[in-house]
This record gives structure tokens, sequence and C-alpha cells, in this order.
């Protein structure tokens, strides 16, 4: 069994930001998610420390546990008022942050497989600007000697390119012990999580550094480094959709959602936006400037350019969603057809439909939202207003032009609209009187 501390109670204050800091987002999900799904495989129990008034974020780490860190006195203090929630366990323990979200499972892994071969398992990295990162000091035999932080460390010190990431792992005993040992005797007046190696080391036990990509360990403290994990998130998500057979002409400009699903033989052109909750079938084509979320398009289908698909979309199989078509909790059934400039909203669409040019479903009154069910094979006429509650049966044509308020049957024509009215040599502009 394996265990999880992760701190995360700071307010962010370089954010600039009411929300706390580990709720602001990368690919669409608060970046503390991102941790705990990296954390899900490997350690068992999970507890989160918060700050006060982080009800939001207490409620976006369920369930796992939490516990207030009302006093802000650093991180070895967070990781200390953790301890009694996991009074009795026995298995190895790890503290992460989680304004760290970019650790993979794989470095994870080795963080406690190296914990198998020593007392006290910590990871580093060497950043191409080491800045105020912490520095890791060696012996002689590659064992980790202590950790400096940078405030408190000589100019010798602050030239060592090893820096610590701050993650640790070591068995529940030894940790716990060493936390409630801790001193706040530093320039900051803090406890600090890294003085558990000199713990360790003045019982005479083996430290190890893990050295990971700088990618995976930096943290996320302002709006810049926000910005520069996004485009780390983003990178990797684009080459596990190419990987996965799908094709993105434009890789730079496809801005993907953490659980975006293509399916292998999808085509994305350039400048499409995937929020979350998109699933994309085998052979599909999403040409440039669309936006989905929330929605399902199936195979074969083609959607935009410039489409947008909302919550509740289902596209069906082979069926095409053309220029500046909005669709919002609407099915469209296989091979059916909006090809420009229409608005279907709370509707569901047979297979074989065509949609014209310019139609609306005109589905919300002012206080309540009604549905328009549209039959196989219709035709709805360019410039069509459905006002719902409606249907179109199967079959059925609807007039260019018209307004149906009414239910239309099966393999009728429709036509709502008023009568033309010709009225000869009106067109023509009265002359001024001379």
């Amino acid at each position: 069994m394996r265990a999880a501390i992760i701190l995360a109670a700071g307010q962010g204050t370089r954010m600039r930001s009411a929300q706390p800091k580990v709720m602001h987002q990368l690919a669409g999900r608060p970046m503390v998610q991102h941790l705990l799904a990296a954390c899900a495989p490997v350690f068992q129990r999970i507890v989160v420390v918060v700050g006060p008034g982080m009800e939001e974020l207490a409620a976006a780490v369920v369930p796992h546990a939490t516990v207030v860190q009302q006093e802000r006195l650093g991180t070895g203090h967070a990781a200390r008022i953790a301890a009694p929630l996991l009074e009795g366990f026995v298995g190895d323990v790890a503290v992460l942050y989680g304004d760290n979200p970019l650790i993979t499972t794989a470095t994870l892994e080795r963080l406690v497989a190296a914990r198998e071969t020593t007392d006290l398992a910590l990871l580093a990295m060497r950043p191409a600007d080491p800045g105020r990162y912490g520095r890791v000091v060696q012996d002689e035999a590659g064992q980790v000697a202590r950790i400096v932080e940078h405030a408190d460390a000589t100019e010798a010190e602050r030239a060592i390119p090893l820096c610590n990431a701050g993650v640790v792992c070591a068995a529940a005993p030894n940790l716990f012990r060493w936390l409630s040992g801790l001193r706040n005797d530093n320039r900051q007046g803090e406890y600090y999580l890294t003085d558990v190696v000199a713990a360790a080391r003045a019982e005479g036990l083996r430290t190890t550094a893990v050295e990971a990509p700088e990618a995976e360990l930096r943290g996320i403290n302002t709006r810049v480094e926000l910005a520069a994990a996004e485009a780390e998130t983003q990178s990797r998500l684009r080459e596990a959709a190419m990987l996965g057979g799908a094709t993105l002409t434009d890789p730079g400009s496809v801005t993907l959602a953490w659980d975006t699903r293509l399916a292998p033989d999808v085509v994305v052109e350039p400048h499409v936006v995937f929020a979350p909750g998109v699933t994309v079938e085998e052979g599909v084509r999403i040409r440039a400037f669309s936006h989905l979320e929330g929605c399902v398009v199936r195979a074969n289908a083609i959607v935009g350019p410039y489409a947008r698909l909302r919550p509740g979309a289902d596209v069906g199989q082979g069926a095409h969603v053309g220029n500046f078509v909005e669709l919002k909790a609407a099915t469209l059934g296989a091979g059916a057809k909006a090809n420009h400039l229409t608005y279907l909203g709370d509707v569901s669409v047979g297979a074989g439909a065509n949609i014209g040019a310019g139609t609306i479903t005109c589905n919300y009154d002012g206080v309540n939202k009604h549905r328009t069910e549209i039959g196989e094979g219709a035709f709805i006429g360019s410039d069509t207003a459905l006002v719902a509650p409606v249907r179109v049966g199967a079959r059925a044509i609807t007039a260019a032009g018209s307004v149906i308020t009414e239910d239309v049957p099966d393999d009728a024509l429709a036509i709502a609209r008023g009568r033309q009215a010709n009225k000869p040599g009106r067109g023509v502009k009265p002359r001024r009187k001379s």
C-alpha cells in the first residue's frame, strides 16, 4: 500500500486571482486533477491539504480526504497536519505539490521504485534556469546530503545545477517521525519539508535523488508559468492523438481538452478547439475554425468549417454539419445534412434529412426550452423557422421562408408564409415635380 499527501493550500498570490492556485485549469480541468490522475495508478490513498475557505477545491478532489491548514507555516507544517488522516498507515508515503501538475505516472513509479532500495527518495531536476529553486547537495557517494533553500544557500551552493523538486517519498513511520521533529529556525521562519533529508541523514539512513525532466517538475506560480504548462500539456495531448492514429494537419493550432477522444483516421484541420467531453469516431473530418464541446461525432461525418457543436450534440454516421452551423442538444441521424448558416437547438433530425440554409429551431419561449422533431428524409427549405414544440414528419417538406408552428404530417408539403402580391408599375420611383 502507498499513500500520497498533496499540498494545495497555497493562495497563489502571484496569480493575482481570488481562485485557489491549483484550481486554475490546464486543458479544461483544474491542475490539481491532473496530478490526482497521475497519482491514481500509484497510490491507493490520497490526502489533500487545502487552505481556509477553499470549499471549491475540497469538492474538486472528492472522493479523496482533505485537511485544512489554518495557518500557512510552511510545507513541512502542511505535510505534518495531514499525518493524522494516515494514522496507523505503514506503507510508503509521498508528499507532492498541487501546483506541479505535469508529473507523469511513469516518474512517480520511478520514485516509489527507488524508495525500495533507499530510505528516502526525492525528485530532482536540472532546469535551464535554476533561479530560486533549492539546491540538492550530494556527498561523494552520490547520496543526498541535504537540501539548501535558495534564500539560505551560499554562492557556491547556488552554483549547483541539481535542484530540488520538493517531492519526497519514505516509509510512513519514518516520514511522520521526521515531520514531527522539524524546526523553523531559518530566514523564513517556516517548517521546510526538505529538512526531512537532514533528519534522515542524522539517523544514518540512505537518501537518493531521482532525476526527472524540468518540463514535469517545474511549479506554476504565475499566469506566465500557467501558459507554459498549458503549452506542454497541449504538446503531450497532440502527440498522443497523432500516435493514436489521428491526423492534425497543423498540430500547433489545434487545442485539445484533457479528455478529447480522437479515433484512428480522424482528420483535424487547423484552428480547431476541443473543449471537454468530445468523442470523435473513425474517419471523421473536422474542418478549420470549428469549436466542439460535450458532443459525439460518429464515423465518417464531416464538421465545419466554422461549425460550433455545443453540449448534447450527436452527429450521426456520415452526417454533414457545415459552415456557420450551431448545434446544441441536437441529434443528427445518419447521413443528415445541415450545410449552411443554421441553428439547431433541442432537436432530433432523422436519417437522411436535409436542413436548408438559414434554418432555425425556435426552442426557447423566454421561460422553457421546447423540442423539435424532424423525421427521416425530411427536407427543410431555406430560411425556415421551426417554432417548438413542433414535429415535421418523415419525408415532409417545408417551403423556403416558412414559419412552422404546427406539426407537419409525413410526406406533406407545408407552406407557412404570406402570399406574394405583385403591383405592376409600383417599382418605379416617383418622378420629382419640376
